[in-house]
């Protein structure tokens, strides 16, 4: 909402630079895609490394206890 207004305002000021953000908006969108996509697949690889790397940590500790289970 706040960005709606904040485009009409500089409708009012300079209709336009309003009118080419608003046509550029969507190129650059498109355009940042493919970097966001890298982040998502490296960000999972890392994630799956993190987990090979700390699983004997988690074989040694042994299984949870959950909280539900009474003693």
């Amino acid at each position: 909402m706040l960005t709606f207004v904040l485009w009409c305002i500089l409708l009012v000021l300079c209709w336009p630079l309003a009118i080419l953000a608003l046509v550029l908006y969507p190129i650059v969108w498109l355009l940042l895609l493919p970097f966001r996509l890298v982040g998502i697949a490296v960000g999972g690889a890392l994630d799956l490394i993190r987990a090979i790397i700390f699983l004997p940590a988690r074989i040694l500790r042994g299984p949870r206890r959950s909280a539900f289970t009474r003693s």
